[in-house]
């Protein structure tokens, strides 16, 4: 790929008055978990561990990124099902992720710190599936033959609003016992259905069969604050899955960070990546979901939204790039396009992938946005630059956002933005 020149650019360009900034808190009131690792153990007692003979292998599916305290938790879980008297094993239940290769669920795991060590467990990430049936809307149910060799199955996961569609339930423990665990081939056969059928009819459809057809004993349920913390831990048994998962989606959409803007003109995200969320940059912080049959949450509003660069914890896999209208050749050239396009196909979610407007800088891209969203004044416009839509406690907004801040945003004090070789370069000023 041949990237732009930037004189060519430069002559496409207006060149705007940048707006003056202010560094904001955004600090909403919202509960956190003190005793982490005593809940976990506690909630264990809801699954029904009872019905398994000492010395019983349980399986226990991982893989859910930017979970804060997933290693205390998992780890709590692995030494909590060895001191009841059972082998746990570590099985990835995270679909196509990591380029749906063993080692690069392995990878994956290691890249949140879940490791052989740090659990004190074996991992067992094979690919490999068995078909459990046909669900009801005639969907194959494949399911980790790893987990199902098993004597029990326990997964752990963070419930959340989903990065795709809107339901009774989203991401959470009934998504992971079917998509996670289904590996690849699971992941593919539900994202292809639900195109026609939604989401929740096909995931739901699915766990019927998984509930009845493997040893699955439940989960452990996360629900993270607006500063993803832990707020909540829930244990919850199969036989009350998906409907458990109802009140804690209602109380992670309540805590769920977001902006507290619901129109903007230009939204800078300085770094995407999976472990941020799924989709890259949460969906549901951008209001753009970009999916076949599926409308776009109602807000926010964002004419433009510039990517400049992804997470190194993301290992190249910029899938959902495609969510911004531009970004620049640094965040291109870092992207590992076998594992953006492997996400993309598996998820049927094309567009994520694709390639937004490539400009050769910071600068070059920014100008671009503030260029082409109609009549533009830097004392009015919209803007708001966030480090990723994992942390909205601290970010910059424009003049005009910060002169409208709602109560639980406090302005901490003005800046300027200029550019020096087209990186961009905060300093403080006075406020007048």
């Amino acid at each position: 790929m041949r990237f732009p020149d930037g004189d060519v650019v430069d002559a496409a360009l207006s060149d705007p008055a940048l707006p003056r900034f202010a560094r904001v808190r955004y600090d909403p009131e919202t509960p956190t978990l003190d005793d982490v690792r005593g809940r976990t153990r506690t909630e264990l007692d809801a699954l029904p561990l009872e019905d398994l003979p000492t010395g019983a292998t349980v399986a226990v599916g991982l893989g859910s990124r930017g979970i804060h305290d997933v290693v205390p938790i998992a780890r709590t879980v692995v030494d909590e099902l060895r001191a009841r008297g059972f082998d746990p094993v570590v099985v990835p239940a995270m679909g196509s992720h990591g380029g749906a290769t063993a080692e690069g669920q392995r990878e994956a795991l290691a890249g949140i710190g879940l490791t052989e060590d740090a659990l004190g467990c074996p991992i067992d990430a094979r690919m490999e599936t068995t078909t459990l049936g046909e669900s009801a809307v005639g969907a194959p149910v494949p399911f980790s033959t790893a987990a199902l060799a098993a004597d029990g199955v326990v997964v752990v996961n963070r419930v959340k609003a989903h990065t795709n569609f809107t339901g009774r339930f989203e991401s959470g423990l009934t998504k992971m016992a079917t998509i996670g665990l289904g590996k690849r081939a699971g992941a593919k056969a539900a994202h292809e259905h639900a195109l026609d059928e939604g989401y929740v009819p096909v995931i739901e459809a699915a766990y019927a069969v998984v509930r009845e057809s493997t040893p699955l004993l439940g989960g452990i349920a996360v629900v993270e604050n607006f500063h993803d913390r832990t707020a909540a831990v829930e244990g919850v048994p199969a036989a009350d899955l998906p409907d458990a998962e109802e009140p804690l989606k209602a109380a992670a959409d309540e805590y769920m960070p977001t902006l507290p803007y619901d129109d903007l003109d230009v939204l800078v995200v300085d770094r995407i990546g999976k472990d941020v969320s799924g989709a890259g940059m949460d969906t549901n912080v951008i209001g753009r979901y970009r999916v076949l049959n599926a409308d776009d949450p109602a807000s926010p509003s964002i004419d433009r939204i510039v990517v400049r660069g992804l997470t190194e914890a993301t290992h190249g896999n910029g899938n959902g790039i495609g969510l911004a209208d531009l970004t620049t050749r640094a965040a291109v050239e870092d992207l590992d396009l076998d594992q953006v396009y492997t996400n993309a196909l598996t998820s049927n979610s094309l567009r994520k992938a694709t390639v937004p407007v490539v400009l050769p800088d910071d600068q070059r891209a920014i100008v671009a946005a503030l260029s082409t969203i109609g009549t533009y004044d830097p004392e009015t416009v919209r803007m708001a630059w966030i480090r990723d839509t994992g942390h909205l406690s601290a970010f910059r907004v424009s003049e005009a956002l910060a002169r409208e801040a709602p109560d639980a945003v406090e302005v901490d004090s003005w800046l300027s933005l200029s550019f020096v070789d087209g990186e961009p370069s905060f300093e403080p000023v006075d406020r007048d």
